[in-house]
């Protein structure tokens, strides 16, 4: 968060500091993270990232490395795994970047979620790594690049000395200052052919591309420095490795139960510890190891590092009331700061475990800490990552900054950092400022509530930092972010050129949208002039929905150099996945960004504009094994013609794309449910989807089935072989109830069956094998790579005969239905066999459910 200029103007001095090509940005309100660890390769650089990740974050790296050839690599290319942490539902987050010859490249990366049997269920990836080397991936217009040096004619310690000599004397230890190796891309932005001949002013978001047009080998230093007056200067600077000249240079400084009074809260319950006679504001109850072994408040005392942790003969603390300055840190108006932090620490950890599962910022439990009265009269607050702790001031133009969205806020920053690690300048800055704009909002809605439960209320102001301000005016305004007199609230092709704590405003503009919906009258602070679909007043979609899908994306999506246009992607790619394709969150992400310039609007179903809707839905029939079901759908509203495309269970039918849809019932298909999808033709379409109708076969003929547990609803029961592969996991959806077998799906080589002998009797007239298979791949081409293949064997184990083979290459959307006749084999008992070959990189993954021997 970052002070207003005029407020600056009396209380900050002028530091010299290294340039690049533009003066320095005054201090930042709210600090930054630091720091990551890697594994390269295999190898341990950082043994807390490696005992996290153990076996499952080795083999991430494995799969990918068995997979640079499909990529387009060559050998010279590879991973490092530079963080591991839980994800939902029993799911895995590896963070992995690229790396070329050992040396990282800089903002290339992968993140690669896995389900809770290792299985791949996402991969993100920003990708700036294929000019380098002699792979097919390579661009011809980086040729040069075929054999780049990574051997650097300039040392760490000369790349620390140019950066640091630079700012000027400062105090603190050598350990402040690291420089890091790395491949550097140059990058540029250039217009999609749709975008050619656009002005500047016309240009929406998704009309540019980011391109690689060469590299550097360069040097990362990052100075973590206390300068004169006892200011922190932070700053992260690429210089090159060949001759010392500074590439890009940014501020990297984030800034901005007993009983507590509260500056801001009130009276309010704070955990502490007691030992002996004394309590302490440590609580053991949220969080694991860090610094203190659980999360506490310090008193710095007006110095510049953390102190002790606070202490208090009593368990009552504070007194309510600004900080008298030169007073005492530790008497009851001294610890009201103390107060203040504690609960904004609470609120933030309890707000995310509780709604998310995610603990602490790391997801991995690790206790932070607050600072409180930090320097003398300091008008700021700031995150750093390498003691995952935030320091406070007593402010001077400012009171407290310990309020709950600017704790919210700042400990914003230490989920970033220990995710996406957004890098604070350009489009990814804002990204990282807003998203710790929306934290700090959330956190204050869940503190507003009482701080429990397990969804995030309304209740927050939507402007950043009023508590603090003398004056009541807020640091920022999420609604209209043009008030601060600096902000735009939209993206526009200059947006990369402003400071982070500007260039923030469209996004936060973006999520209050996409939260509370938007007003159509051209005069109100919550109009958007790009929103012309209709209604013009888009409606939001609440707190909660609207930080699930945003904390999704931004956890296991979002890379260091995601822009805004990266950010609507990945923010209704999380959407999707949460609620559905169509859906109205998925359609109110789309009009949010749009309401900021980033990408297109789209019409709600059911607005004012007529949309297609539903004028009959199907109806719900009964019958016979192996007669014909049928069902019919009408559509009104729109703009015809319309297109159908039929779904069962929720997943589409492959061809099923009429008016109408018919099938010939089998015995599995019974409680099948099946609704239709209905899109109009117009410039920018509706969608409605109709009410699901049941399908019910009953028995009939004499007819027998023959398997046992064919939909998995009873486990492994009835079945041999790799059962380890039935379950309800998180990725893929059953046909129907809650489980089904996932034969496949690991993106490295392996081998995996499922088995069941069934009796096919003599006199029998019909036997009718079905099942329902889904099939998606990472492999591309039509080279079968992976296959599964469906044969009946005898009680010997002897192949009787091969009913199927699928492959890579018959990837379809949703389950398609398979039949066989088993008629040939009656007399016998026989062994289904369902055997899965997996090559070593890029997974298929084959879906099997509803397993169905129908005799007659």
């Amino acid at each position: 968060m970052k002070l207003r200029k005029t407020l600056l103007a009396a209380t900050v001095a002028s530091l010299p500091l290294l340039m690049c090509g533009q003066a320095m940005a005054a201090p930042q309100l709210m600090g930054s993270p630091v720091a990551a660890a890697r594994i390269d390769d295999g190898n341990v650089v950082d043994a807390l990232v490696a005992a996290r990740a153990g076996a499952a974050g080795q083999s991430v790296v494995a799969r990918l490395k068995a997979s640079l050839g499909k990529r387009g690599l060559d050998s010279d290319h590879g991973y490092a795994l530079e963080a591991f942490h839980p994800g939902v539902r029993g799911s895995s987050v590896s963070r992995l970047a690229h790396t070329y010859k050992g040396v990282r490249v800089f903002q290339s990366e992968s993140v690669v979620v896995t389900n809770e049997i290792g299985k791949v269920v996402s991969e993100s990836v920003s990708e700036r790594r294929a000019g380098l080397g002699l792979g097919t991936a390579s661009a011809k217009s980086l040729a040069r690049a075929a054999n780049f040096n990574t051997r650097p004619s300039l040392s760490q310690a000369d790349a620390i000395s140019r950066v640091t000599s630079a700012i000027g004397p400062f105090s603190g230890e050598a350990a402040k200052a690291n420089a890091e190796l790395i491949v550097y891309p140059i990058v540029s932005q250039v217009r999609v052919a749709s975008a050619v001949n656009k002005t500047d002013a016309q240009l929406n978001a998704l009309d540019l591309v980011d391109q690689v047009t060469g590299y550097e080998l360069a040097y990362l230093v990052k100075t973590r420095l206390i300068v004169a007056g006892n200011r922190p200067v932070f700053h992260d600077t690429i210089i090159s490795a060949n001759d010392g000249r500074v590439l890009k240079q940014w501020s990297a400084l984030h800034t901005v139960v007993g009983t507590g009074y509260s500056q801001y809260n009130g009276t309010v319950p704070i955990s502490t510890t007691l030992s002996g006679s004394t309590y302490s504001m440590k609580d053991t109850t949220r969080g694991t190891g860090g610094t203190y072994g659980g999360m506490a408040i310090t008193n710095a005392n007006h110095g510049t590092t953390a102190g002790s942790i606070y202490t208090n003969s009593t368990n009552t603390w504070g007194d309510g009331q600004q900080y008298i300055a030169g007073g005492s840190t530790t008497n009851a108006n001294g610890q009201t700061a103390a107060v203040n932090a504690l609960w904004g620490l609470m609120n933030t950890y309890d707000m995310l475990k509780n709604t998310l599962g995610w603990q602490s910022l790391d997801g991995n439990n690790t206790a932070t800490y607050i600072a409180a009265h930090v320097n003398t009269a300091y008008d700021n607050a700031y995150y750093d990552d390498s003691c995952r702790c935030m320091y406070i001031g007593d402010g001077s133009s400012f009171n407290s900054l310990g309020s709950i969205d600017v704790i919210g806020h700042e400990m914003g920053h230490g989920v970033t950092a220990a995710t996406s690690n957004l890098t604070y300048s350009g489009e990814s800055g804002g990204l990282n400022e807003s998203s710790s704009d929306i934290n700090g909002e959330m956190v204050e809605a869940y503190a507003r509530n009482g701080g429990t439960g397990t969804v995030i209320p309304a209740g927050n102001d939507w402007m950043m930092g009023k508590e603090i301000s003398k004056t009541g005016t807020p640091l920022r305004w999420m609604y209209k972010p043009s008030k601060d007199g600096s902000s735009p609230n939209a993206w526009s092709s200059t947006i990369k050129n402003l400071d982070v704590h500007y260039s923030s405003g469209p996004n936060n503009r973006m999520f209050y949208f996409l939260s509370q919906g938007s007003n159509s009258t051209s005069s109100s602070e919550y109009y958007s002039s790009y929103l012309t679909q209709a209604p013009l007043a888009m409606t939001g979609i609440g707190n909660d929905k609207a930080y699930r899908i945003w904390f999704k994306a931004a956890t296991t999506k979002f890379t260091a150099s995601t822009n805004y246009a990266d950010a609507r992607s990945k923010v209704l790619a999380a959407a999707q996945e949460l609620y559905g394709v169509g859906s109205k969150e998925a359609i109110a992400v789309q009009r949010a960004y749009a309401a900021i310039n980033v990408g297109t609007d789209v019409a709600e179903s059911g607005g004012t504009g007529g949309g297609v809707s539903i004028s009959s839905n199907p109806a719900s029939v009964t019958v016979a094994a192996g007669a014909t079901a049928s069902f019919a759908v009408s559509a009104s509203g729109g703009t015809a013609p319309y297109k159908y495309q039929w779904l069962r269970n929720g997943a589409a039918i492959s061809g099923a794309t009429a008016s109408s849809y018919s099938l010939t019932a089998q015995t599995a298909d019974n409680g099948a449910a099946f609704s239709a999808r209905v899109t109009d033709s117009a410039a920018t379409p509706t969608t409605a989807t109709s009410a699901a109708a049941t399908l019910t076969v009953s028995s009939a003929g004499g007819s027998t089935e023959r398997v046992t547990n064919g939909s998995f609803e009873s486990s492994t029961t009835g079945w041999a072989g790799t059962t380890g592969v039935i379950g309800a996991y998180s990725g893929q959806t059953a046909y129907d109830g809650t489980r089904f077998a996932w034969l496949g799906g690991n993106g490295t080589t392996a081998t995996e069956t499922l088995t069941q002998a069934v009796v096919i009797p003599s006199a029998a007239t019909a036997a009718t094998l079905s099942f329902a298979l889904h099939i998606d791949t990472a492999e591309t081409g039509t080279t079968a790579y992976d296959k599964l293949v469906v044969t009946v064997k005898n009680s010997s184990g002897t192949v009787l005969g091969t009913l199927a083979t699928y492959s890579n290459v018959n990837k379809a959307t949703g389950y398609q239905i398979r039949t066989f006749s088993l008629l040939p084999y009656k007399g016998q008992t026989v062994t289904l066999s369902f055997a899965m070959t997996e090559d070593s990189s890029l997974q298929t993954s084959f879906v099997v459910d509803k397993v169905s021997v129908i005799t007659q």
